[in-house]
């Protein structure tokens, strides 16, 4: 079964880091992509700031447009940075390879996930 491992946390709260911390989390990122590389196909994804997004409300009804608004408006510091996502044998699997990211400047969630379709190509 394939498996999310979203990141949630501060933005920019990485970027305050000092250097060593910044390079220490991001070891734990390259060790589990390493890991995940060895499984076969995985994908890691890191969204830009949240003042780079845009929103899109729903139309007011079927004549209209859907309203279009910069930048997320969530009602916390907290934000959506990215995800991982592969194939793991069991949640417990999955919980494992999580661990290898979990850090003070962000929090975790692992879901199960069904791929919807479409294919993402670096090339």
């Amino acid at each position: 079964m394939m498996y999310a491992i979203t990141i949630y946390g501060e933005a920019g709260m990485f970027e305050n880091l000092p250097k060593d911390r910044q390079e220490q989390v991001m070891a734990r990122h390259h060790a589990l992509q390493e890991k995940l590389q060895e499984r076969g196909d995985f994908i890691s994804v890191k969204l830009m700031p949240p003042s780079s997004a845009v929103t899109i409300d729903p139309a007011p009804d079927a004549a209209a447009d859907p309203l279009i608004i910069d930048g997320p408006f969530a009602e916390t510091k907290e934000s959506f940075l990215g995800f991982y996502a592969a194939e793991f044998s069991n949640l417990e699997e999955a919980i494992t390879h999580a661990r290898m990211i979990s850090s003070p400047i962000a929090r975790l969630e692992v879901r199960p996930i069904a791929w919807a379709g479409g294919a993402i190509s670096t090339d």
